[in-house]
């Protein structure tokens, strides 16, 4: 671990900025997402070959961006006008280790804000948007969302304005940011044509005010490299503690299995071919994928099917871990200042799922946190072996957005009553009214029908392949509807498109 942890590298800056100055990349490396398995290991054998500067400095030969844009007094007067300007907002010590010991979260007791899902700007941002290059992944394990950005997917610097592309990221974390959640950042395919300057990183830096860093709970780094831990030594004087210990280095991707939703991650191709690569010439020990699930008993209720858990639950529609868990959050949760946004004891949040899928009796009372009840259900959902708004829906509930406002709940109301199969429909309605009920409470709670969408939206509703940040805005406002119209589309009577009347029978 201590090779992995930046705070133990040791840097001779003379040495390591000769050293730089001197690197030539002896090739550029493909930047295409459809790189070839043949080109991946020609780009590990040059790896190996290369012969490496002193200090070990970035194992794909990338150049620092300082010391091509600046020199070694130019970039020390940088970080330290940049640390003297950040001077005026802090309020604490600096650590043994260099960093700021900050604490954002006594200085932000601020009250949640309401959170507007501006579609509208998605093509505002097309330009950048288009790339991929950031992404929404549902939910990690502790209810968190996740948000990837992938460095292989950032086209060269002359294609690229990146301004704009610190807007569209400050954009696409606004959504996000009164939320618990984590970053995850792809490392690999970083190179010296399409780096941002360390100019850029330490703006970028200091424009993500403490809102963003404060609910940021987890960032890891994967694949992470010397140049890595050469950055954080050069970024120590405006990092601080706290952000510092959020930080993790992820060496394989299969690392990422205990903490994130692997499967519904958007890892790019040339990531996966990569570390397949890595894997083979490291052979490190893999734990078996299987290792840590449940086998299907009849009691499993997290990762099966609506159709699984009713089989083996006395018939019942609802889930007990549904049940249960609103029930909770009805009796203590109601009130809680933004309930479904904050995160939950991981170790507690395993052992509620151990029990549930063991079929024992779970005492949330004695717990005495609704944030464990609210992320279980969030997780729950999530977890379904198919959305409880299953796969053949999800173009036309994308396809939602295009149509006028009055035409929405039609259509949505058509979609759930005529192609919904009938048990998802009325957990579905069990679950939205009371998600209605919830935001019924937000003059205290913060939960807006529009700020629980943001939170529910990814949990159900996705797709098969990975789930673009316009198709996530269209996914929210089709959630929004569904708890701000609950009584229109599910408690008035439906007429089908067969004349067949739905509404007595739901």
């Amino acid at each position: 671990m201590d090779d992995n942890n930046p705070e133990n590298i040791g840097i001779d800056k003379p040495k390591l900025y000769e050293s730089l100055n001197n690197i030539t990349p002896e090739k550029d490396l493909v930047t295409s997402e459809d790189e070839s398995r043949s080109s991946a290991e020609e780009e590990l054998q040059w790896r190996e070959n290369i012969e490496e500067p002193q200090l070990e400095f970035d194992e794909t030969g990338l150049e620092l961006a300082a010391a091509a844009d600046m020199s070694e007094d130019e970039l020390e007067e940088l970080a330290k006008e940049e640390a003297e300007n950040q001077s005026m907002f802090r309020t604490g010590a600096i650590t043994p280790d260099g960093l700021i010991d900050e604490d954002f979260e006594d200085e932000l007791g601020s009250p949640c804000e309401e959170v507007v899902n501006d579609t509208s700007k998605e093509s505002e941002f097309q330009d950048i948007s288009r790339y991929s290059i950031v992404q929404v992944a549902g939910d990690d394990n502790y209810g968190r969302k996740v948000i990837v950005f992938s460095a292989c997917r950032l086209p060269p610097c002359k294609d690229l304005d990146h301004q704009r592309l610190l807007d569209y990221l400050k954009h696409t974390l606004d959504q996000y940011v009164e939320s618990d959640y984590t970053l995850v950042y792809f490392h690999h395919g970083l190179t010296s044509k399409n780096k941002p300057s360390l100019r850029w990183l330490l703006q970028a830096y200091k424009e993500f005010s403490r809102k963003y860093k404060k609910n940021l709970k987890a960032f890891y780094v994967v694949h992470p490299t010397n140049f890595i831990k050469v950055l954080w030594n050069i970024f120590k004087p405006v990092i601080s503690a706290k952000f510092g210990k959020k930080v993790m280095y992820v060496n394989y991707l299969h690392e990422l299995q205990k903490d994130l939703h692997f499967d519904q991650l958007s890892v790019p191709n040339r990531v996966r071919e990569y570390d397949a690569l890595h894997l083979a010439k490291n052979k490190p020990k893999v734990p078996s994928l299987t290792a840590n699930f449940y086998r299907q008993s009849s009691t499993l209720q997290f990762g099966a099917s609506l159709k699984f858990i009713k089989e083996h639950h006395n018939n019942e529609v609802i889930p007990p871990v549904m049940e249960e868990t609103i029930a909770y959050i009805r009796k203590t949760g109601m009130h809680t200042e933004g309930i479904f946004r904050r995160s939950a004891n991981a170790t507690t949040l395993k052992a509620v799922q151990t029990k549930f899928n063991q079929g024992e009796q779970v005492d949330f009372d004695q717990m005495g946190d609704v944030h464990v009840a609210a992320v279980s259900l969030k997780t729950f959902l999530r977890e379904l072996e198919e959305p409880l708004i299953t796969f053949d829906l999800y173009d036309a509930v994308i396809k939602i957005q295009s149509l006028d406002s009055e035409e929405r709940v039609h259509e949505i109301k058509r979609l759930l009553y005529d192609e919904l199969p009938e048990d998802n429909f009325l957990v579905l309605k069990y679950l939205i009214r009371f998600l209605n009920e919830v935001s019924t409470h937000s003059d205290v709670n913060k939960m807006t029908a529009s700020n629980i969408a943001i939170v529910f939206g990814p949990n159900l509703v996705w797709s098969k392949n990975q789930v673009s940040l316009s198709a996530l805005g269209h996914i929210n406002l089709f959630t929004n509807i569904l708890i701000e119209q609950y009584i229109h589309i599910f408690e008035d009577e439906y007429v089908g498109s067969e004349d067949d009347e739905m509404g007595g029978k739901y």
